[in-house]
């Protein structure tokens, strides 16, 4: 890993593999920082932060990053977890949930507009108004039948 500084000797060895794993699909981007925080909405300082070992990343980060650098999520995920799990809890790290002893670590629930998944439908948009003119339509049928038989 070529122009990355070292890691602090004291990270277990989950957090230390997981940062290695996500430096190495930062380099396949070929991106820079600034580029890679444009294309995933995490910005610089952030991915800083992330392949330095100063704090774990979201998980939509990693995710983000695995689109990017077009590998499946699947792996790295699991990676993840684990990476959370076992991260030094004497970092300060704002993404930890607020209250209780500060150990739990809570992910960040943001998502890129284009890692969002698409909203199930509530129903056709015109769906209510087609059955309005349909019974419409009923009435107006049933009023002329029934004004032909009365009137004629």
């Amino acid at each position: 890993m070529g122009g990355w500084q070292p890691l602090p000797d004291e990270l277990p060895a989950e957090v230390r593999h997981f940062v290695e794993q996500l430096r190495l699909l930062k380099d396949r981007t070929g991106l820079s920082l600034v580029a890679l925080g444009a294309r995933t909405a995490y910005s610089k300082s952030s991915w800083h932060r992330y392949l330095n070992a100063t704090q774990p990343p979201p998980r939509q980060a990693v995710l983000a990053l695995c689109r990017v650098a077009g590998v499946d999520h699947e792996r790295i995920g699991v990676r993840w977890e684990l990476a959370v799990q076992a991260w030094p809890r004497q970092i300060p790290v704002p993404e930890r949930a607020e209250g209780g002893d500060g150990d739990e670590y809570r992910d960040d629930p943001t998502l890129p507009w284009w890692d969002t998944p698409p909203e199930e439908p509530q129903g056709e948009p015109g769906g209510r108004l087609l059955r309005y003119a349909l019974s419409l339509l009923f009435l107006m049928l049933l009023m002329a039948v029934v004004g032909v038989v009365v009137l004629g």
